[in-house]
């Protein structure tokens, strides 16, 4: 029989064995040799490596760094008043080996669940030592900081490297909502009705002001224009005297005129007065009978 029919089968079977000893870590992960299910080497660093050909195992883990949703919970803050936190973990496996014997087969899984349930109990311990006022401001920083330290020691048993933890959604339960925002309701119907009585007083001021003021005006006015009326009857008065004084007969005339004028107004104008009254002075003939109307 020829050699070459045995040399064949056992370089195929050595070149089989060569190949399955080495494999290849990529940067972005982490792995682990396992032989018969214990930890017999750990690979962190991408490159080649080598394992026992069939005996041994590789468990590929993600060194980039992970992100956990952390789902709704309630938090019962110092004022009692409870909210609603939604948060999230950003997280890398730091300790493959330590990962390994904490999960076991369960993996990224595995540890997520009970990540989740540190994040959890960290949220709510943290948060409920502070106001909800606290919680709801824009600078919580400060919390989220000491909710990452308290989750990265418990973490840290896990093979967990805690990065970072955030505060997403802060809101009141859906059964305090309706509560609230009626409050929040009549609060604002209290601060109008404050504004809107504040603004009837400045108005009623303003009205009563502009009453004064016009009250005042009128008065000014009238005091001015009776002033002015006063002046104008001296100025006519002194007028008519300096008249009279120029030529008394045409003065008397002129006012006899004004006089007829003003009483025998209309068609039914009737006067009763004595014949021989001085009002028909200026209405007689020159021997001193009444002028009959033409």
């Amino acid at each position: 029989m020829n050699k070459s029919t045995f040399i064949l089968p056992v370089i195929v079977v050595a070149l089989i064995a060569a190949l399955s000893a080495v494999f290849i870590v990529d940067e972005r992960e982490k792995a682990l040799v396992l032989r018969f299910g214990r930890v017999v080497d750990v690979k962190e660093d991408p490159g080649l490596a080598f394992k026992m050909p069939i005996i041994d195992d590789v468990v590929r883990y993600d060194d980039r760094i992970l992100s956990l949703e952390v789902g709704p919970l309630e938090v019962t803050p110092l004022d009692d008043r409870r909210l609603v936190v939604d948060a999230f973990s950003r997280y890398r496996i730091a300790d493959v080996q330590r990962f390994r014997e904490a999960v076991g087969v369960g993996g990224v899984s595995a540890a997520e669940t009970r990540l989740d349930n540190i994040m959890r109990d960290q949220t709510r311990e943290v948060l409920g030592t502070v106001s909800s006022n606290d919680i709801l401001s824009s600078d919580r920083a400060a919390l989220m900081l000491r909710i990452r330290n308290g989750a990265i020691a418990e973490a840290r048993s896990l093979g967990l490297e805690v990065i970072d933890v955030r505060l997403k959604r802060t809101d009141l339960p859906q059964a305090n909502l309706e509560a609230t925002f009626a409050r929040m309701r009549a609060e604002r119907e209290r601060e109008a009705a404050d504004e809107i009585a504040r603004g009837e007083e400045a108005a009623q001021r303003v009205r009563a002001q502009a009453d004064r003021t016009e009250v005042e005006l009128v008065s000014d006015a009238e005091r001015e224009a009776e002033v002015i009326r006063g002046e104008a009857d001296a100025e006519r008065n002194g007028i008519f005297a300096r008249a009279y004084g120029a030529d008394p007969e045409f003065f008397d005339f002129y006012r006899s005129l004004n006089a007829y004028a003003k009483s025998l107004q209309g068609g039914n104008s009737s006067l009763v007065l004595s014949p021989d009254s001085e009002f028909f002075n200026y209405l007689k003939s020159s021997d001193g009978a009444a002028r009959s109307s033409q």
